[in-house]
């Protein structure tokens, strides 16, 4: 390859991973964590972090707080390498794709739960109109979901939503329809006579054991920005944390503290009576189930996947994040 050729191919790869240190710093927060995270020395990850503040002739990283922070320059150029990394991303899949004769490949990425309960049935409705594409699916914790898809390493999301809990796919960048609902409900071991062991609110003397979602988890977020807890002045012990929920279900049935789970994941616990109410209808948390997809074209396989399922969708779905 030509001098010159290879030239400038090193400065390309170059300014893509300045724009990805860029991204890490800014979800991180902080400088070690984020240069561990990609694999580089302190120093070196803060000169590459100077130096692209030098190309842009901009101070994007506010230095002087606590916890880094983006400035409003380094929150404009954080927005557009998102936008740049995940089209450069969906280009190359594409083009990898069409070379290697997998055009027809549809990657979907899914929370763990609804990759268990609500994706197998849903995508049931679709046989006969996928055609000859390939089914790919990654399940993930929302953290990790997310992250695909920013990446551009997955067309399609399927997950839980709450209109109060924040997520990192915007409304600049994606679009979204409801395929359906679910709701989390407040759920305890089974005491000896039936009742449930764990009865909420609780004592702030003797608070009730809780088995609760970590910060990777999507529905921890809904839970959290639900405010059901602290409205309800419930008095909980974390116990066990997990992004899981069937690791908290497992957990709650065999009696080791209760548990927010979303009822598509729970309700054979509950048939078979493993599993009870904690409280009333008041401490649910009513949850959306969703498809995202990034706003801009995909391949003819997802365009026309996207157009079924549209079709298929609650008639008042609207798309939104």
């Amino acid at each position: 390859m030509p001098l010159r050729h290879q030239m400038m191919r090193q400065d390309i790869s170059m300014e893509t991973a300045w724009l990805e240190d860029l991204l890490k710093l800014a979800e991180e927060g902080n400088f070690s964590r984020a240069a561990r995270a990609r694999n580089l020395s302190q120093p070196a990850f803060s000169r590459r972090i100077k130096g692209l503040e030098d190309w842009t002739d901009a101070t994007l990283v506010d230095r002087d707080t606590h916890r880094i922070a983006m400035t409003p320059a380094g929150d404009a150029l954080v927005a557009a390498a998102q936008d740049v990394l995940r089209r450069l991303a969906a280009g190359r899949a594409a083009a990898r794709e069409i070379d290697a004769g997998q055009a027809g490949t549809i990657r979907f990425a899914s929370t763990h739960a609804l990759s268990m309960t609500f994706f197998p049935g849903w995508l049931r409705r679709f046989e006969g109109q996928r055609g000859d594409n390939t089914i790919s699916l990654v399940a993930d914790n929302m953290v990790g979901c997310e992250r695909l898809m920013l990446d551009g390493r997955a067309d399609l999301l399927l997950c839980h939503h709450h209109p109060s809990a924040n997520h990192r796919l915007d409304a600049a960048g994606f679009i979204s329809i409801d395929l359906g609902t679910d709701v989390l409900v407040p759920l305890s071991p089974v005491a000896d006579d039936g009742r449930p062991l764990h009865v909420l609110p609780g004592v702030a003397s003797d608070p009730l054991p809780l088995l609760e979602f970590d910060e990777q988890s999507g529905m921890g977020r809904i839970l959290a920005a639900s405010n059901r807890i602290i409205d309800g002045g419930a008095a909980l012990k974390p116990v066990f944390r997990s992004h899981l929920a069937s690791m908290l279900l497992s957990w709650a049935r065999d009696g080791l503290g209760m548990a927010w789970l979303p009822l598509t994941l729970a309700k054979d616990a509950i048939d078979s009576g493993h599993l009870v109410r904690a409280g009333d209808e008041s401490w649910d948390v009513p949850i959306q189930i969703r498809l995202f997809r990034l706003r801009a074209r995909r391949s003819p396989s997802v365009e026309a996947f996207w157009t079924r399922a549209s079709q298929q969708a609650a008639p008042d779905a609207a798309d939104s994040v």
